[in-house]
């Protein structure tokens, strides 16, 4: 039973913002009977409101740092595996959606434009900061060396490996060994892996904290967060990487740093040791293979190549983005396995249902220039109560409706997170996007949008049209958010 307080406050302050005709006490609940012509009105009237992403009020300039260790230390094409590309994956997402709330957002590392790298990250329409090679860090590196060398926690120069090691194991350029547990009982510091002792400080770890202080150096933040992408695998040496830089850092309070870890890729079939540049491959071949069989001949030339690149990064980021980051992934690789628009939880599923729209606005177009159908009227000039289909409000209330919330549930945990390690929901809006397809695919299955050229069907038509318009709009601001450009046809 709903107390009547709330009952009446309800009705006193959202009975106009949301439309309600009644509200009865009933014995499984209150039932809210809304008024669904006016609400299909205020809504597709104000598209703007609720399809663009809304930027969050902040009395605090806030810069996040989103520091891929997937990337660190120059990694070769062939190094990058499945599991290394699900990071690069989500930081390029998470850059997006924080950059639409207003964060000052930077990436690192700083590719070099020369690496093969690159060319995998441009393949997947990864937005990625990469420059011609520079030595712009060697000076940065020089300062922190000179601030380990005068640090109570560092020893410099040679010193004994540790007892079940040779001398000739120690990596190399190692330059310090630092006492990191000493440190941390020091500063009373927790959360952080209980093996974690002595850190033999490499140079390439001195060129990520430089590359991480040179940002905090040059923007004018009240606030910095960094978040440590890395997947299960490298979180430890993550880890050292943060207590060396709070080490250097004497303490800098304005920069909290934070660990967003991935659970592992586990690969599966005859292809289970692909490196990241092979599963690209792989999953391009099929996307190939599968164009070929549904249109024939006319899959050839640069149109195609683009169009079924664009598949493939939309399957992949599916494939790798749709499962909670911290959960484990497995991959099926098998030849039998192909990518299709069957399956209603792929990319690929979510890309043709997407298209379906661009068709039908396309078709609409043609028709008007033909003289069968009049020109789109104004909004304010339809008459909402001709959509009466469950379906139609279900679009209406689930997906364009909560939309720009949907938007910020990735990233709404951010500042209330505790600890070192992250837990956001980094799958919302693949999530979102497989649910609003099947919806969408099942309505526009049942449903006559574009019907006979006939007057009095003429309003049916351009309401449904109308909230086409808007589903089209969800789509498209969602798939900006993974760099995946919305399909033209079929």
């Amino acid at each position: 039973m709903v107390p009547e307080d709330l009952v009446e406050r309800l009705l006193l302050e959202y009975r106009q913002r949301h439309y309600i005709q009644s509200c009865k006490q009933m014995d499984k609940g209150l039932v809210i009977r809304l008024d669904h012509p006016a609400l299909f009105m205020q809504v597709l009237s104000n598209l703007p409101l609720y399809t663009r992403p809304l930027k969050a009020p902040s009395s605090k300039k806030k810069c996040v740092i989103l520091n891929c260790a997937a990337l660190q230390g120059n990694k070769g094409p062939e190094s990058l595996t499945v599991s290394h590309l699900r990071t690069i994956l989500l930081v390029d997402h998470l850059a997006v959606l924080l950059r639409q709330q207003g964060c000052e957002v930077h990436t690192t590392p700083n590719l070099c434009q020369k690496t093969s790298a690159c060319n995998l990250l441009k393949l997947l329409r990864v937005a990625w900061p990469s420059t011609w090679p520079t030595t712009s860090n060697e000076g940065g590196v020089s300062n922190l060396k000179k601030v380990l060398s005068e640090s109570v926690y560092a020893q410099l120069g040679k010193f004994d490996a540790p007892s079940d090691q040779a001398h000739n194991t120690l990596p190399k350029d190692v330059v310090f060994k630092v006492h990191l547990r000493q440190f941390m009982k020091e500063k009373e510091l927790g959360g952080y892996d209980a093996n974690l002792d002595m850190a033999l400080v490499q140079e390439e770890a001195l060129r990520q904290i430089a590359e991480l202080q040179h940002i905090v150096l040059q923007e004018d933040a009240e606030e910095y967060l960094v978040i440590h992408v890395v997947g299960c695998e490298e979180q430890f040496q993550q880890q050292k990487i943060d207590l060396l830089w709070q080490i250097l850092d004497n303490g800098d309070d304005r920069v909290t740093q934070r660990h967003l870890v991935c659970g592992s890729v586990k690969i599966t079939g005859e292809n289970s040791h692909l490196s990241a540049v092979q599963y690209f491959q792989f999953r391009r071949s099929q996307m190939q293979e599968a164009s070929v069989m549904k249109y024939g001949k006319l899959v050839q030339g640069e149109s195609w190549a683009e169009i079924i690149n664009n598949m493939t990064s939309a399957s992949i980021r599916f494939e790798l983005l749709a499962t909670a980051h911290r959960s484990p992934l497995n991959l099926d690789m098998t030849q039998a396995v192909n990518i299709s628009t069957k399956g209603t939880k792929s990319g690929a599923f979510v890309m043709y249902n997407c298209a379906r729209l661009a068709t039908l606005f396309d078709h609409f177009h043609k028709s008007v220039q033909q003289g069968l159908y009049p020109k789109f009227p104004e909004t304010s000039q339809l008459n909402f109560s001709a959509l009466r289909e469950e379906g139609e409000w279900l679009l209406l209330y689930n997906y364009v409706i909560p939309f720009r919330e949907v938007l910020c549930q990735t990233t709404q945990s951010l500042s209330s997170a505790k600890g070192i390690r992250l837990t956001i929901n980094t799958e919302t809006i693949c999530k979102f996007l497989v649910n609003l397809s099947i919806d969408f695919s099942s309505y526009y299955n049942r449903a006559h949008i574009l019907g006979e050229p006939l007057d009095h069907l003429f309003n049916q038509m351009f309401a449904r049209l109308q909230l086409m318009k808007a589903l089209r709009e969800v789509f498209h601001t969602a798939l900006g958010t993974l760099h995946i450009a919305p399909p033209s046809q079929l």
